[in-house]
């Protein structure tokens, strides 16, 4: 698989977003439809001031705090991810499909992972214990960084960037 080439997330249907983040009790108002569409459009993790930035130019009087509270609702409603990466600010996906995250430590890259197997079926987990929420982050440096580098990097040692 080729990291930095995303599988599209799957996109829901606009009456069908609206039931969604109606299930949650909260609205679906102009500015939280623009975020969600911003979210699907370039899959990247975003930060909310990335978020911000995209928004911004369709929605000129739109502020941070704004985009803040929309992908607070968007989170609530489970249409989207929070991505939390160490210190580092939060990032937003809107796969809400399974999957592990892959951080390249060079250039910053957020990339989805699908899983090969239910975390239930991978570790040997407690008996009668219910997976309700699977966040696995895996580090390392991606393709497109190794190749820019000119080097090969053996998992066991530093890479010469």
């Amino acid at each position: 698989m080729k990291p930095h080439l995303e599988r599209a997330a799957p996109r829901i249907d606009p009456r069908q977003l609206e039931k969604t983040i109606a299930r949650s009790g909260i609205r679906l108002t102009p500015q939280r439809r623009v975020v969600y569409e911003a979210l699907m459009e370039k899959r990247d993790h975003p930060t909310a001031l990335e978020v911000f930035m995209r928004v911004k130019a369709r929605l000129a009087s739109i502020s941070l705090a704004t985009i803040y509270n929309c992908l607070e609702a968007l989170t609530a409603s489970h249409l989207v991810k929070h991505v939390n990466l160490d210190r580092a600010p939060s990032r937003y996906c809107p796969n809400t499909e399974p999957h592990a995250h892959f951080f390249c430590t060079v250039c910053g890259a957020v990339f989805d992972v699908p899983l090969a197997a239910r975390p239930e079926e991978t570790w040997a987990l407690p008996k009668k214990t219910v997976v309700t929420n699977v966040e696995i982050t895996l580090r390392g440096i991606c393709s497109q960084c190794i190749r820019k580098s000119g080097s090969s990097v053996n998992p066991k040692q530093e890479p010469d960037l």
